[in-house]
């Protein structure tokens, strides 16, 4: 399959029951300099995600797949195209995305929710109702107690849990998620992606996670999107129909993963 794909299927409503959270990609080119000349990243992208959409990207290294994640977040733009989050065309950062990187990037001389803390900085409530969201949010990553700690006392895995904590505490309508789990042990790595899709499931809002982990992908989306190599298009996408929490190694779900690693020019059978 090529071209744009809208999925079809019942997007689960936030828990204020406002349906917020779309994003579309209306025919995106984006160039970079490289040197004496430049290179193109993306050419004629087009996707949509519906609010509530869980979903995941999948492709080579230099595909494309993190610069999908920076238009939607503002912070960078398209040469040609358009990118609208609900409705509205995207002109730069908002409290309406949040973005997690694959490094923790927590400052290492604050405690976890002086961490945490940062991204209400510019939130319109009051001083208690700040403290009540930080300590909600701590709550949901499962870090209650070690509010107090710093980064380096933390394991890699809490670390990244109060990452997600940060992105998660100005209550954004989308959730960016650039690898969020690849510098991690794979044992850590299997936990916390069951911790995110609890997250998910309590939550409801959109999520796009970047991974090169077809596994990953078919265990936490509702949809998996593949790219061509550069430049990046849309060249496949899988519909992940598995109910939650998911048998990672039952027939539907290898037979899923098998499908994308096709997709993907990789031979699932080695």
């Amino acid at each position: 399959m090529d071209g744009s794909v809208v999925w079809t299927g019942a997007a689960p409503l936030p828990q204020n029951g406002n349906p917020a959270g779309t994003i579309e990609f209306r025919n995106v080119d984006k160039n970079f300099n490289a040197g004496a000349g430049k290179f193109l990243a993306l050419s004629d992208f087009s996707l949509s995600v519906s609010a509530g959409e869980f979903v995941a990207i999948a492709g080579a290294s230099g595909c494309g797949k993190s610069t999908l994640l920076r238009l939607i977040a503002g912070l960078d733009k398209p040469d040609t195209g358009a990118i609208l989050v609900d409705g509205k065309t995207v002109e730069g950062p908002g409290l309406d995305r949040g973005l997690i990187f694959q490094e923790h990037r927590l400052m290492p001389w604050l405690t976890v929710e002086q961490n945490i803390a940062l991204a209400l900085q510019n939130t319109p409530i009051d001083a208690a109702a700040k403290r009540a969201r930080i300590a909600e949010h701590i709550a949901l990553v499962g870090l209650a107690g070690f509010e107090r700690a710093y980064p380096r006392q933390l394991s890699g895995g809490m670390a990244q849990r109060a990452a997600i904590a940060r992105g998660l505490v100005t209550r954004p309508e989308i959730l960016l998620l650039d690898e969020p789990f690849g510098a991690l042990d794979a044992l850590t790595r299997l936990r916390l992606q069951t911790e995110l899709q609890r997250i998910w499931m309590a939550e409801r809002i959109t999520m796009v996670l970047v991974t090169h982990d077809v596994e990953e992908a078919v265990f936490l989306a509702d949809r998996v999107v593949v790219m061509t190599p550069r430049p990046g298009r849309l060249k496949a996408t899988e519909i992940i129909d598995l109910p939650r929490p998911r048998d990672r190694v039952g027939v539907d779900f290898i037979a899923h993963k098998a499908s994308i690693l096709l997709a993907l020019g990789t031979d699932p059978h080695c």
